[in-house]
């Protein structure tokens, strides 16, 4: 049996108190962690919807939530974007209905190409559709609406329509629907256009997204096409976004949806974390929560 003098015991007990708050802090530091990294990024995607994106954009989890949560900052003044798979609102802009994550359009005067028609479709085809229609996917939430050219009109009550919406947040073929429209529509040309230039940054390609967004895809001289056109041909990617976003600031808040000073933050939030070297959005939650700390007026 060993014998521990006062000497060795106390040299016992320092050692001993020496590992158990090396332990305790190292635990800390690992409970900071987790604490301060939230959620898992991946979690917030279905894994069809993870591979989706991966496959047909290169960027992962973690980059398409942080260009998600800049996104939806001026959306809907709010980064936490996985709480509208379910929105819907009328807010009388003539666009018809704003639906989903990024705001799908029912159209009206100010929205002769809007999107929600696709969404509605892409709905009924992936909830097993043989011949998918924006109607067919209209019947599938219990909604009543017709197709007017281009335009789906809404032909039940607001408050109706919206509680239908409202009651797919959680629906897992819905929010499929969801980001399948989004990058027919948004994301496929945004990620052409980076990749055409030799850019294929995360930040870039949220940037181009947002401006698709909130502007059009293509078209006038204020989509992104136009707003393209008028960037300049740097290969310098950095250059190029610099010049980007200044052309952008140009007309966002003039935009009709916009009010400013709510165009220009739209735009420097992306060019900030451009000009901060966060072009991968990885590694980049506490930038990205800086960056989206902005007021809405």
């Amino acid at each position: 049996m060993e014998t521990i003098t006062k000497r060795s015991k106390s040299k016992w007990l320092l050692i001993t108190c020496l590992s158990f708050a090396l332990v305790l802090s190292l635990t800390s530091a690992a409970l900071q962690s987790k604490v301060s990294a939230g959620p898992s990024h991946d979690a917030k995607f279905s894994p069809s919807t993870l591979q989706f994106l991966k496959s047909n954009t290169g960027l992962d989890g973690e980059q398409w939530d942080n260009i998600m949560k800049l996104v939806n900052k001026p959306e809907q003044d709010s980064p936490n974007w996985t709480n509208f798979y379910g929105y819907c609102e009328n807010i009388n802009d003539n666009r018809g209905y704003t639906i989903g994550i990024f705001g799908a359009t029912t159209g009206g005067s100010n929205d002769t190409y809007p999107d929600g028609p696709e969404l509605f479709k892409q709905y009924d085809a992936i909830s097993g559709a043989s011949n998918p229609s924006t109607i067919g996917g209209l019947t599938r939430l219990g909604a009543k609406g017709s197709m007017n050219g281009r335009i789906l009109t809404i032909t039940e009550s607001a408050s109706s329509f919206c509680k239908k919406v409202n009651g797919q947040q959680n629906n897992a073929k819905w929010r499929e629907a969801m980001w399948r429209t989004f990058y027919n529509v948004y994301i496929s040309y945004s990620v052409q256009q980076a990749k055409q230039r030799g850019f294929s940054s995360a930040l870039t390609i949220g940037s181009f997204v947002d401006t698709a967004l909130n502007h059009g895809a293509t078209g006038g001289s204020n989509t992104l096409q136009g707003l393209l056109s008028r960037s300049g041909s740097s290969t310098n990617e950095k250059t190029f976004m610099n010049n980007f976003h200044a052309k952008r600031t140009l007309i966002v808040n003039t935009n009709h949806y916009n009010q400013a000073p709510n165009g220009t933050n739209r735009v420097k939030q992306w060019n900030d974390l451009l000009n901060q070297g966060y072009t991968s959005l990885k590694n980049a939650d506490a930038a990205v929560a800086k960056a989206t700390s902005w007021i809405m007026k």
